[in-house]
């Protein structure tokens, strides 16, 4: 039986961002109910943010045939699945390096090449492409608050029962198998994750009702090299920019959950937190066009500094509720208009420039800074605590004085 096209799609991002969700804002916390000390924390992430950038940026070139793709798709959703059932089998730290880096070499490239079957499917058939891309924001703000809503509920006992076959299974027993108190602590990240990758490689296994058709691309012989676009001032000063201003979000990534779990504040609290984050992004990102219409990529890129000097110079001050909840609304400042900067300065680039340069954008601002920093965090943050925050504001600063005047060449 086959679906719908735009329901297979949207499935596939609902399901992947469901596990984002998960792992996201709370693989930091399962890292250290394992035992796992803050500083090789911020390596283990550090370590699978660059195996993100490796994934993205080698393994979803490969796919070069459209019809490919879904199955392309399921294969890396096996891989992902079988890497993440991996964390069962051991915590220590050398193990846990070995399965992060597989389980995100091959969970990245998920979401770029699900983009490319949209882009795929549009020239096939018509069909609003945000309108299905958003129930990805949609699941990882369910995912993120149903996550903290389970791990806060310690002690509680679930119960199935069939109709059908007049069995139950209380989780109680279901712990007393796998390992004591296993659903009631931070033992259900891993399992509440292991749970969502599985939909997520079922739903890929569903057929949708038309499959994609393309021909291979041949390569653009005009490309223009990464020397040629690097030596141009405008460029660099936009790459430095927007790798420092997302660079900064690694000490809310790595350690945020953690440190308001220290201030007293539960899992279910932190999990809503994370999710207003979100819903202030997918309010920015609809309202974009209204909201940024006029703007340029420089005037975008000095709201977002501002933002994130504000945003983590807030963080590192108070830990009240209502700091907080500015803090996450700040979410749509410091990432997502630095993100539409960046997307309106590469788009009035030349055609023969906007490939290369998306990739060293996505390459430096979306994965590399940030996993440096991640490593950076997670020595300071055992120094330094919730100071560690000023630092991040201090690394958002010089962004400020690096925005680029010239957003394209003369056509």
């Amino acid at each position: 039986m086959a679906v719908p096209s735009t329901f297979w799609l949207g499935l596939g991002y609902f399901t992947y961002f469901f596990s984002f969700g998960i792992f996201l804002p709370f693989w930091s916390v399962w890292l250290k109910g394992e035992g796992i000390e803050p500083s090789m924390i911020g390596i283990l992430l550090g370590a699978g943010l660059i195996a993100r950038f490796i994934g993205s940026l080698v393994i979803s070139p490969m796919v070069k045939d459209p019809s490919k793709l879904i199955n392309a798709l399921r294969f890396l959703s096996l891989l992902s699945l079988l890497f993440t059932i991996g964390f069962v089998f051991g915590s220590h730290w050398a193990w846990i390096f070995f399965v992060m880096i597989g389980f995100n070499l091959f969970f990245s490239p998920l979401v770029p090449l699900s983009d490319a079957l949209a882009g795929t499917w549009h020239k096939q058939f018509t069909f609003d492409y945000g309108k299905v891309r958003v129930w990805g924001s949609i699941a990882f703000i369910i995912s993120s608050s149903l996550t903290g809503i389970l791990m806060s509920a310690n002690g509680v006992s679930f119960s199935i029962d069939s109709l059908d076959f007049g069995w139950s299974m209380s989780f109680d027993r279901l712990n007393g198998w796998i390992g004591s108190d296993l659903f009631g602590t931070h033992h259900i990240v891993l399992a509440f994750l292991i749970f969502s990758v599985t939909g997520m490689l079922l739903g890929m296994m569903l057929k949708p009702s038309i499959m994609p058709v393309g021909k291979i691309k041949t390569a653009n012989t005009n490309a223009v090299s990464f020397k040629e676009l690097l030596s141009e001032k405008s460029v660099w000063q936009f790459l430095v920019c927007v790798t420092l201003l997302q660079a900064a979000h690694a000490g809310y990534y790595s350690f945020g959950s953690i440190y308001w779990e220290k201030a007293g504040y539960s899992s279910s609290t932190i999990g809503y937190l994370w999710s207003l984050g979100v819903v202030a992004e997918v309010v920015v990102f609809t309202c974009s066009n209204q909201l940024f219409r006029r703007w340029s990529a420089r005037n975008l890129l000095l709201l977002s500094c501002i933002c994130g000097v504000f945003r983590w110079g807030l963080m590192g001050i108070s830990t009240e509720l209502y700091a907080l909840i500015i803090i996450q609304i700040l979410h749509c400042g410091t990432f997502t208009v630095c993100h539409l900067a960046a997307m309106r300065f590469i788009g009035a680039r030349r055609e023969n420039e906007i490939i290369r340069l998306q990739a060293i954008y996505s390459a430096l601002a979306m994965g590399g800074g940030i996993a440096v920093m991640s490593i950076v965090a997670g020595f300071m943050y055992e120094r330094m605590g919730g100071g560690i925050f000023w630092v991040m504001a201090l690394v958002a600063l010089p962004a400020f004085f690096l925005r680029p005047k010239v957003e394209a060449h003369a056509h």
